[in-house]
């Protein structure tokens, strides 16, 4: 491909050399000795550059070719390296925007290497390719799908998404605290809505059919490949309300209704700290009632034989031992799919409270977060007793990380605020780090390691 590459750019570039040659020059040919013109000193100059830039491209679309294409793959994620300083510089949310616009465009390496086969799992009967997604809150308007799935993550989920577009709370609204490796926010649902997402994936659907279609005489019928609604990769829709609603189950039930059709899976945040009154739907009897009426409008909604999405619910890291046996009472009672652990906090562990940003109100995500959130992980693992699939967020920066949360409880994990510092080389970094740990603790694959450290707790007492 490197090659064709190559040869296409050097036939480009003779053919516009041709193109511009003056016809006058050929018409003189003849008589060249007898009216030769002098050569001015900065065209000997032009045909060295000539030269030279043809002798590169020749010689480097030579070199290239001989590169297989794993290999070649590997420079570009490696690559990207190079500009993480250039974001370093800008104001986070600026870098955030270009972040998405970048993915968005195409302007990322793609994976094409397989993913190691230890990685692959099936949770609510889909296959994942690896269980490193990223969480909620990067493209929150479904902008840049296509283009973060083919980073290589097993699944990304978008959002949170809520029903009437709104700005969000005002700026600076985003902090960085890059010493601890960690990140504050108060960005409060900001949201174009569940119409302009609606669209964005509903033009990706139809885009994804139309290349199944074209491509079902090249696939085995036998083979099931990992995927879902949005292509190579799981997407998951992750549901907000809105600030002024007063009625968050009827915001809930709309994101539902207009975007569940597009979704592999749907979440609700009851956690945001940037939403006010939001976390307080983390009760038991306010949260029972809030799943019961989401299942119900999910469930009202004609399914193929795929059948409706499953519901998960994010929660809060900052709960007492009696709010997570509540909400480990509702999941169970009331069949939860699954649950996302966590979200940001709202307090400011060491090292962060020494950091003059630890002032700014807003929740705090990065390292600093995962003791805390893997710690709840294997509380809400031990208190559903690994009924309910969990998906570990908070803190994960290495496969080390992610095998951590894993042996804790999670069946999935997710990336944010490590993507955000080590941008698309951490991606396949983390991921084959994780298989090593697996191989090196005798797991033959990632389902065999969920709750692992929580099975030898139990064992011990």
């Amino acid at each position: 491909m490197a090659a064709r590459a190559s040869r296409k750019l050097l036939r480009d570039f003779l053919f516009r050399r041709a193109c511009t040659t003056p016809i006058a020059s050929a018409r003189h040919c003849s008589s060249a000795a007898e009216t030769a013109p002098k050569i001015p000193h900065f065209s000997k100059k032009g045909r060295l550059l000539t030269g030279t830039f043809l002798g590169l491209v020749i010689g480097g679309g030579a070199y290239v070719s001989t590169v297989d294409e794993a290999t070649f793959c590997g420079w570009l994620f490696s690559a990207t390296k190079l500009v993480n300083p250039f974001f370093a510089l800008l104001d986070p949310e600026v870098a955030h925007r270009l972040g998405v616009s970048a993915a968005a465009r195409g302007w990322v390496p793609r994976e094409k290497r397989p993913d190691p086969s230890n990685l692959g799992l099936e949770v609510w009967g889909r296959k994942f390719s690896n269980p490193v997604g990223l969480a909620a809150g990067f493209d929150k308007n479904a902008e840049a799908v296509d283009g973060l799935l083919g980073l290589g993550f097993g699944f990304v989920e978008i959002g949170s998404v809520t029903p009437v577009p709104q700005e969000g709370n005002p700026k600076p609204r985003i902090f960085r605290l890059r010493e601890e490796g960690a990140i504050i926010n108060r960005c409060g649902f900001n949201s174009e809505g569940i119409v302009a997402v609606a669209k964005r994936l509903g033009a990706q659907h139809g885009k994804r059919k139309l290349d199944e279609t074209t491509s079902t005489s090249s696939s085995s019928g036998e083979e099931v490949k990992p995927g879902g609604k949005a292509g190579p990769g799981i997407l998951g829709v992750n549901l907000g309300k809105n600030k002024t609603s007063e009625d968050a189950s009827s915001d809930y039930v709309q994101g539902v209704h207009t975007l569940s059709q597009y979704a592999d899976y749907l979440v609700i945040n009851v956690s945001s700290p940037n939403t006010p009154g939001l976390r307080m739907l983390q009760g038991r009897k306010q949260l029972k009632d809030l799943v019961k009426r989401v299942q119900a409008a999910r469930d009202e909604m004609q399914w193929g034989e795929e059948g409706p999405p499953p519901l998960l619910v994010k929660i809060a890291p900052d709960l007492s031992k009696e709010d997570l046996e509540d909400i480990a009472a509702v999941a169970l009672a009331l069949r939860l799919d699954g649950l996302v652990i966590s979200n940001t906090t709202v307090s400011r562990p060491d090292p962060v409270r020494t950091n003059p940003v630890a002032s700014e109100a807003g929740g705090l995500s990065g390292k600093p977060l995962f003791n805390t959130s893997t710690s709840l992980l294997k509380d809400m693992y031990i208190l559903t007793r690994g009924k309910v699939p969990l998906i570990g967020c908070g803190g994960i920066s290495s496969g080390e990380d992610a095998y951590k949360k894993i042996r804790a409880g999670a069946s999935l994990v997710q990336l944010y605020t490590a993507f955000a510092y080590g941008g698309p080389a951490l991606i396949p970094q983390i991921k084959a780090e994780l298989s090593e740990c697996l191989e090196r603790d005798g797991f033959k694959s990632v389902s065999e390691a969920v709750g692992a450290d929580c099975r030898v707790a139990t064992a011990k007492v």
